[in-house]
């Protein structure tokens, strides 16, 4: 098969029609439009970084932030997103677009009341909720959080709508500007919240802090209203509906149910790290936090695309009951994951200490405080290729109407979880390193233990082909890897004596080289998926 002709197939399993492929485009466009949003929300972190350091009052932030941010995860970005998008589009596909708006319309209002409805709740017990969350926070810390934390709770609301939104625009096909609204939340946050904490205190001290929380919360609304315009252009006006005995509203409850657990694994694990981080000293849950947010980088442009793409595609694939196209869009979207996601592990791994050093070393923010970052960089990127392939994976499970199987392995992951931390951070001494080596593992095993039971569901799930893929993929990240490692020895080798653009250079020349390096050996290898993402791209820019 000649490189960009396209995956083949088993002679038993037709490729599915030009209307269900993998949309590649669809998911270059969330690919770049994701990665936006996290530079800027690395930027926002980077802002916060140079004006607080990274210490109380940081770690004072991100807990209040956090605890709306998990409510987020398990219903914005989670499961009320997903069995939304999943009923949403089988709507579309049976009933038609004016069944659908009818059904988005109830979604919409039973969504704003309930969450109205917690965020009050949040805001009266947001001080018990700390305390569960950060039970390390001395009194002044955790009052200044509980206090950030009310500011901030109402951003659930809003985040949740914009999600539905997204959904809404995804089913039509529309992904640019849902995939790059999150980077207005970026935005907004980051210039309304700079402009208030200096007016609540020029010399950004932890006053200032509620500048960044009212920051948040405009951010939230901006993200909500950059999507309404192209939605209004489809066709769909809002209007209150209470007519909730509906089949679409009990099949999306009957997803959210398991999903509230399965698609919010991560993030619950994250919590639990920050419960362990509250009784390390001040600094290790900002640490830990701007460590996540860099693995996140290539998770947002590879691992979310790909998941976005694939969810709509599933489920009108096991709609149409086209087991085989189903299969092998699987399959190919986790052997795109790995492929694209190993090789930014290792660099991570190799590089960990210049890039945490470049990108945050100011300011405020000392080189102790960069170090102890790096290393939760460097274990971090041990799980970020499980988590890729689980935005694929997990996504899969939902089409097959198999919600609880997810649900299930999620218990195992969470106290998986416990057990890791326990072990690596206070039995063996690992401190914020072992917290990351324990989220790392648990996504791996969460992945392993997934996949095979996928691969009993389906029978057969191209493995063989997967397997000789890493293989090969394996080799090309050992001539990365070799880069990185002279790279080290030569361009960064006086890192402590240069300069910021020098370090600047040197990294970024690293990076360059490291990255040649692989696609060069994955070539030579004749790594299928790869070649194919390489004429494409030529392609593109001969264009």
């Amino acid at each position: 098969m000649s490189a960009g002709t396209g995956p083949q197939r088993p002679p038993d399993s037709p490729p599915p029609t030009r209307s269900e492929r993998l949309n590649t485009k669809a998911a270059g466009i969330i690919g770049l439009a994701v990665m936006c949003s996290r530079i800027l929300g690395l930027v926002r972190e980077q802002v916060c970084a140079y004006l607080f350091g990274g210490g109380a009052a940081m770690d004072a932030f991100t807990a209040a932030f956090r605890i709306p941010n998990l409510l987020r995860d398990l219903f914005a970005e989670g499961a009320l997103s997903t069995a939304f998008v999943t009923t949403f589009s089988k709507t579309i596909a049976r009933g038609g677009d004016a069944a659908a708006w009818r059904l988005a319309n109830k979604v919409a209002t039973l969504t704003a009341l309930a969450l109205s409805a917690i965020c009050a709740l949040g805001i009266v017990f947001s001080p018990q909720l700390v305390a569960a969350v950060a039970p390390g926070f001395d009194p002044q810390k955790a009052a200044l959080t509980a206090t950030l934390t009310r500011i901030m709770f109402p951003f659930i609301l809003l985040v949740s709508l914009a999600a539905l939104v997204m959904g809404m625009l995804n089913a039509k096909h529309v992904f640019g500007m849902p995939a790059m609204a999150s980077s207005f939340f970026n935005i907004g946050s980051i210039v309304v919240g700079v402009l208030l904490g200096a007016w609540f205190d020029p010399h950004f001290g932890p006053r200032a802090l509620i500048g960044l929380a009212l920051g948040t919360l405009f951010g939230g609304a901006l993200q909500l209203g950059v999507q309404l315009p192209q939605l209004r252009g489809l066709g769909y006006h809002y209007r209150p509906d209470l007519q909730w005995r509906d089949a679409g509203i009990s099949a999306i409850l009957g997803l959210m149910g398991p999903s509230v657990i399965a698609a919010s694994t991560t993030q619950l694990n994250v919590l639990v790290n920050s419960m362990f981080a509250s009784t390390l000293g001040d600094g290790p849950i900002f640490w830990l936090a701007i460590a996540f947010r860099l693995m996140q980088l290539p998770l947002g442009l590879f691992g979310v695309a790909l998941g976005t793409v694939t969810l709509p595609l599933l489920s009108r694939l096991m709609v149409a009951g086209n087991r085989p196209a189903f299969r092998a869009e699987l399959a190919r979207g986790m052997r795109l994951a790995f492929l694209l996601t190993l090789p930014s592990s290792v660099g991570l791994m190799m590089l960990a200490e210049p890039i945490i050093s470049v990108l945050y070393q100011h300011g405020r923010f000392d080189a102790f405080q960069a170090t102890q970052a790096a290393g939760a960089l460097r274990f971090y990127a041990i799980g970020l290729s499980a988590y890729a392939a689980l935005k694929v994976l997990v996504n899969a499970f939902y089409a097959l109407d198999r919600r609880k199987t997810p649900m299930l392995v999620s218990f195992l992951a969470v106290a998986l979880n416990l057990l890791f931390n326990w072990l690596f951070t206070f039995r063996l001494g690992w401190g914020v390193r072992g917290l990351a080596f324990s989220t790392g593992c648990v996504a791996l095993s969460n992945f392993l233990v997934l996949y095979w039971l996928m691969h009993r569901q389906l029978k057969r799930l191209e493995t063989r082909r997967m397997l000789a893929m890493l293989a090969r993929v394996g080799l090309a990240c050992a001539a990365l890897a070799a880069v990185c490692w002279a790279s080290q020895h030569w361009l960064l080798a006086d890192w402590s004596g240069q300069g910021f653009g020098r370090r600047l250079g040197s990294l970024l020349l690293a990076v360059a080289a490291g990255a040649l390096a692989f696609v060069v050996s994955g070539v030579a290898l004749r790594i299928e998926e790869l070649e194919e993402l390489v004429t494409a791209i030529r392609r593109r820019l001969q264009r």
